[in-house]
């Protein structure tokens, strides 16, 4: 019997002719209905594809059949996910598909406020002739920030090497060489694309690490004059803030995205110098993208269990979600230690015992502990794309049960500590789950530590010798900050000594710095798990 899919939207008529080419589907497309209007004539539906539409717990429980939810399109943010895991509903999107239209977007704002169009056409328009008064500017040769190198940011830097500009970016997990491939210029820090660039273009997610981020501190380093072009969401900007440097600096702001997506004032309606109703993925093209890339997801869920593109994954059976949250923190705590200039080139991953059966699930923890903007429902084939698109090899070893690890990770990062460094460094972490509690077990080679990587921990590595620790304790104190517990291992050759202190609260880097050049240690990070 035919599978009912049901569209309430208005989405390129290509979904419905895949889907009913194939010969497994019944395809209802009606646009603008509402949902739980639609349950009486449709309550059956196998599948919904959606694209704005809010798919609520009212609107999943009026489909007591329904099995997979489609979004056509990047975000899921309209639909309960969680809920819908719940009922055992799996919920996909589209990632990629509206890609280049935002990209090309970005452009056109840019160039439209480069060359005041919108004035200047409403004036012209009026019967006017103010031609001296629209003096522009040309983006060529100018440099484009970028903040977020994924599939918006690469096609963005790409499209603006046509109008021969610089491109610097950042971004924490890409690639060196991935950079240079697409032209761009990788920075050590967010604050210096600001600093640099006459436009700076956001395609960053929002989430508890990114909202507000674009804030004072931020707009304190923004050049005069320059622009800023939130194509990306609208919570990571501290609107205040704009506000209060757009009076100071006459910096310009183009926005395409707002809490809501619906009629009615909006709160930056006093400070943007174009404001256009989220447009971004509103192009024929991308339309069909998605709609074309939703119908072909949910054939290959079907036929061939697909599901790299589930936002809503469960852990499976048999998987201790405490080793989930092991492989976050060991990633988290390994990356630290190379410093945010670092250049990632490898992740390589150890499963031992039960765990090697889980070891694709485990993947995706550590690319979300590498990028936080990757969603942890994904499953292994799109946190492996991920680190890929951003030049980085993903590398699952074979674990040598010989060793008698038990059921543990171990996690080995390979990368350049700085852009001109030739030489590739490793850094290897192992943990494991000891009476339900998460432990780092070795690091590089200090071993049986039994740390809970948990909380603020500040980690020293340095020449052993008599004393140090106690520097390191009076540096802690002079910042007023105590210290919870200590580990002080020396390595097997007794040349090298770890201090692994768990404190009370965050370590800035100042305090850091202070300390590593007091006792001259070769690493020193703060890290919070």
């Amino acid at each position: 019997m035919a599978k009912k899919v049901l569209i309430p939207t208005k989405l390129d008529p290509v979904a419905r002719e895949i889907l009913e080419s194939h010969g497994d589907y019944t395809v209802f497309q009606e646009e603008g209905a509402d949902l739980i209007s639609l349950a009486g004539d449709h309550s059956e539906a196998y599948a919904l594809i959606v694209r704005s539409e809010k798919v609520t717990p009212e609107v999943i429980d009026s489909y007591p059949n329904l099995k997979v939810v489609v979004r056509a399109g990047a975000g899921f943010n309209t639909i309960d996910i969680n809920y819908a895991r719940s009922k055992g509903i799996d919920v996909m999107n589209t990632p990629g598909a509206n890609s280049n239209a935002v990209a090309e977007e970005v452009l056109a704002l840019m160039m439209a406020h480069a060359r005041h169009l919108i004035p200047a056409d409403r004036s012209c328009r009026a019967g006017k002739w103010e031609k001296s008064s629209f003096m522009g500017n040309e983006i060529t040769g100018k440099t484009l920030g970028i903040l977020g190198l994924g599939h918006i940011g690469q096609l963005l830097a790409k499209r603006a090497s046509g109008f021969e500009m610089e491109v610097i970016a950042f971004d924490p997990i890409v690639s060196s060489d991935r950079a240079s491939e697409i032209g761009v210029e990788l920075v050590a820090d967010h604050l210096d694309v600001f600093r640099r660039a006459d436009y700076i273009s956001l395609h960053i997610p929002e989430n508890d690490h990114t909202r507000g981020m674009i804030n004072e501190e931020v707009f304190a380093a923004m050049k005069e004059g320059a622009v800023l072009v939130n194509c990306a969401r609208a919570g990571v900007i501290d609107e205040d803030a704009l506000r209060s440097a757009k009076a100071e600096k006459k910096i310009g702001f183009l926005n395409d995205v707002y809490p809501k997506d619906a009629e009615g004032d909006k709160t930056v309606s006093d400070i943007a110098d174009i404001m256009v109703p989220h447009l971004g993925a509103s192009t024929k093209e991308a339309n069909r993208n998605a709609a074309e890339f939703a119908a072909n997801q949910l054939i290959a869920l079907d036929e061939k269990g697909v599901g790299s593109a589930i936002v809503n994954r469960d852990i499976p059976v048999g998987l201790d979600p405490s080793y989930y949250e092991l492989a976050y923190n060991l990633t988290k705590f390994n990356r630290q230690g190379f410093g945010p200039n670092a250049h990632l080139k490898m992740i390589q991953t150890f499963c031992y015992g039960d765990l090697a059966k889980f070891a694709e699930w485990l993947a995706v923890p550590i690319v979300c502990a590498l990028d936080e903007g990757f969603c942890r429902s994904l499953d292994h084939m799109a946190a492996v794309e991920r680190l890929e698109s951003r030049g980085i090899e993903y590398n699952p070893g074979e674990a040598d049960e010989k060793k008698g690890y038990g059921n543990s990770i171990t996690v080995d990062v390979y990368a350049h500590s700085t852009e001109d460094d030739q030489t590739l460094h490793k850094s290897s972490i192992r943990g494991t789950v000891t009476e339900g509690n998460l432990m780092i077990s070795r690091i590089n080679d200090f071993d049986q530590l039994y740390v809970v990587p948990e909380g603020n921990i500040v980690c020293f590595i340095y020449d052993d010798r008599p004393g140090v620790l106690a520097e390191i304790s009076l540096g802690l104190a002079e910042a007023g900050i105590n210290i919870d517990d200590v580990r002080n291992p020396h390595s097997d050759c007794g040349q090298r000594s770890l201090a692994l202190l768990k404190v009370n609260q965050q370590v800035s880097p100042i305090v850091v710095e202070s300390i590593q050049k007091k006792i001259n240690a070769s690493i020193a990070f703060h890290v919070e798990l």
